[in-house]
């Protein structure tokens, strides 16, 4: 049951697209999630998925179907709002039963569908409790029951842990993504969060000014992001990024502060390179090898991050160990490793691997 997006757009005047030509195939059974920043089009799309906004231009196929015209209730699919979407006046099991009673299922089935999917996402004791009785958490869990309890085999969740403290959303990405997988669904996820997206998607989307950026395994994507945008995107801290010139077929000269060694030949005189704060080094140095300053540390338990400014200009965040100790204001050399990305001047990667990137 793959649904397949060909061509999409989404225009509401003349001057701007919401999004710009989309086309993906999300696989039956997949963790498919859709990021990128806020206003980049990824709820519109996944409204458009749903029937509950016009697409201008383009296809969606759902199981062979085009859906275009279809309304909501028509595509087989469910959908798990960020606001919770429940019915205060109702119970919870009322509320998970809801869906299933508007299309006049079997009572039998509903019984079953319902209290199974109570017991799956642990509020059996609960039932009878109404939604301003609950905490964030337990309403989330209410309408993931509701999603659950339905026959559909799609389900559409759009940035549905935004509203719940950092404890309970590690918690809940464990519960839906255990959920997923239990019950072989098709899952489309909207996500502004990067940590999300790598930790439970088998392929993520990127899109960014209405366009897509790129798709493919978490892997791929950090490990070779097609451009700038996806690289900065993804990992914490964000990758560095300075300007660099070429000074020789095997040296770049970094933000006029240090050199690396090229992996391969590039043509390019001028580029930019990307270096994960992982693949940096500080070390202490007098004023006369310095090449920059520490602005702050930050003690995050087995590590700390230390960031910099650099003599030239531009700021760097590096990795090191707790044990090191730094302050601010301190004069430091910074290095790097072997290990870094090429972007040229438009942004795009030109490191020897290149980018996985789906047309």
């Amino acid at each position: 049951m793959s649904t397949i997006l060909k061509n999409v757009t989404k225009q509401y005047d003349q001057d701007k697209k919401v999004l710009d030509n989309v086309s993906a195939e999300i696989q039956t059974g997949e963790f498919f999630v859709i990021v990128g920043p806020s206003g980049c089009g990824k709820s519109t799309l996944l409204r458009m998925i749903a029937g509950l906004t016009q697409i201008s231009e383009g296809t969606i196929k759902i199981e062979d179907r085009v859906v275009n015209d279809l309304s909501p209730k028509d595509r087989n699919l469910t959908m798990v709002f960020q606001s919770y979407a429940l019915f205060p006046f109702l119970s919870v099991w009322d509320n998970v039963a809801f869906g299933l009673k508007a299309r006049k299922a079997d009572k039998a089935d509903i019984e079953k569908r319902v209290n199974d999917a109570l017991k799956m996402v642990n509020l059996e004791e609960l039932r009878d409790r109404k939604p301003r009785e609950l905490s964030g958490g337990q309403r989330q869990r209410v309408a993931l029951a509701r999603a659950v309890a339905s026959d559909a085999k799609i389900c559409l969740m759009d940035e549905p842990l935004s509203n719940l403290d950092a404890q309970l959303r590690i918690k809940m990405r464990q519960e839906i993504y255990a959920l997923q997988r239990k019950l072989g669904l098709t899952l489309i996820y909207v996500t502004h969060d990067q940590v999300e997206a790598m930790t439970m998607a088998d392929h993520i989307m990127v899109l960014n000014d209405s366009k897509i950026q790129q798709v493919g395994t978490p892997e791929e994507i950090y490990q070779h992001p097609a451009n700038e945008f996806v690289a900065s995107f993804f990992g914490v801290p964000p990758i560095n990024i300075l300007p660099a010139q070429k000074v020789s077929e095997a040296i770049l000269q970094v933000n006029s502060d240090f050199e690396v060694t090229l992996p391969h030949p590039i043509a390019h005189a001028n580029v930019r390179v990307g270096i994960r704060p992982t693949d940096m080094k500080v070390v202490d140095s007098d004023e006369l090898h310095a090449n920059a300053t520490i602005k702050a540390v930050e003690f995050l338990g087995n590590e700390k991050i230390v960031h910099a400014k650099m003599s030239h200009g531009g700021e760097v965040s590096v990795i090191v160990s707790s044990e090191e100790v730094f302050q601010p204001y301190q004069n430091v050399e910074i290095t790097a490793d072997s290990e870094f990305l090429l972007f040229d001047v438009d942004g795009k990667n030109i490191t020897n691997k290149g980018a996985v990137t789906h047309a």
